[in-house]
């Protein structure tokens, strides 16, 4: 039996689905009609729908395949919302920049400063480990999102209204297991890296990391579509639907799904328009000074071959095709997206669907991987 793999994202997953890409050339589709293409491959793969975007300047171009809703069959939308999973982390991260540049904290400050006993067990210790550590997941932290007390039950969707207090969730990983290296050493992708985050953002604001999301980003860049819900597990308006069907037999509605567990680190909502608006807000320095944008675009390595590399929440990646493209992508119960651009925000391309099921390297997350980044090297 393969073992569940719970991350709100993967980045070596988003890798994996990219490597099949290959260069694009004058007498192949267009952008939109290669991830038109992919996201039809990912319908006949068992995804229920599949959505993207292709953006160019300011054109942008939409596709769809398949159903947001397996009860009604109604086409999927693209303009629908969708859980956008660790796609959240870079709205986390960018409040710790913004504070940064407000000089109400340091990225080099230590996460005992501001969360003093937080991390204090099994050979951890937060005086060690910086706000930039966390950010760039290179703590040496666990991640509690694989541990079997929790892997189970979200999986199956027990209980939706289970509260989880970010440090219980703390303590779960750093019970897990003892430090596998030092602090700063090694790049290792954590859930809880993000949500002693989002504890940082209340230390330092006396406001949960919702609340400074909604001020900072969500209301000035009039992204009506964006929310972090908190503790209400369901959606509301214009959604997708979210599905689990690891097997053609079984297939479960899992769109009412526990949000607690994931909260700074992969609880937003949001749609492929939203997504795109702030990922290009953020490279283009509309949501931070300069010297806080240079610290977000600066990396840590991720694979060995230099092709990718991770900054503070996102993610820089050297497609097959040769071009490099800031982005993230975001794996939450019964739904998986990215999002890939340009430095300048005038090439960019997204997609997400509505079936996830904790698992990585199904052919649908490959096939519509490999239509994005063939999509972006179109452009």
């Amino acid at each position: 039996m393969k073992s569940l793999r719970l991350t709100a994202v993967s980045t070596t997953l988003l890798l994996a689905a990219l490597a099949g890409a290959g260069t694009a050339h004058a007498d192949t589709p267009t952008a939109a009609g290669i991830l038109q293409a992919g996201a039809q491959e990912g319908v006949a793969d068992g995804y229920p729908g599949v959505i993207g975007l292709v953006r160019q300047g300011d054109t942008t171009q939409y596709v769809e395949a398949g159903t947001g809703n397996l009860a009604t069959n109604a086409p999927a939308d693209p303009k629908a919302q969708f859980r956008i999973g660790s796609n959240t982390k870079a709205f986390t991260s960018t409040v710790l920049l913004q504070l940064e540049a407000e000089h109400r904290l340091s990225l080099d400050d230590t996460v005992a400063k501001w969360l003093p006993g937080a991390v204090d067990a099994n050979g951890y210790d937060g005086t060690k480990i910086t706000i930039r550590e966390l950010l760039n997941h290179t703590s040496g932290l666990p991640d509690y999102a694989g541990t079997a007390g929790v892997a189970g039950p979200y999986v199956l969707d027990l209980n939706p209204n289970q509260a989880f207090a970010p440090q219980s969730l703390v303590d779960i990983a750093l019970a897990s297991r003892q430090p596998a290296s030092a602090p700063g050493q090694t790049w290792s992708y954590a859930n809880t890296n993000y949500v002693l985050a989002g504890m940082v953002i209340t230390a330092v604001t006396g406001n949960s990391p919702a609340t400074e999301i909604q001020h900072r980003i969500i209301a000035p860049l009039g992204l009506t579509n964006t929310t972090f819900p908190t503790s209400d597990p369901n959606l509301y308006g214009n959604y997708l639907h979210g599905y689990v069907h690891p097997v053609t037999f079984y297939t479960n509605d899992v769109t009412v799904s526990n949000v607690q567990l994931y909260g700074s680190a992969g609880a937003m909502v949001s749609t492929l328009d939203d997504l795109t608006a702030f990922g290009k807000a953020l490279l283009t320095g509309k949501l931070l000074p300069p010297a806080q944008e240079a610290e977000l675009k600066t990396t840590v390595p991720v694979d060995s071959a230099g092709t990718t590399t991770y900054g503070l929440g996102i993610e820089h990646v050297q497609l097959p095709c040769g071009q490099w493209a800031w982005g993230h992508n975001g794996e939450i119960l019964g739904y998986y997206s990215t999002w890939l651009s340009s430095e300048d925000g005038t090439k960019q391309v997204a997609h997400a669907n509505n079936e996830f099921h904790l698992l990585p390297h199904t052919s649908g997350q490959i096939d519509t991987g490999t239509a994005l980044a063939n999509a972006y090297c179109a452009l």
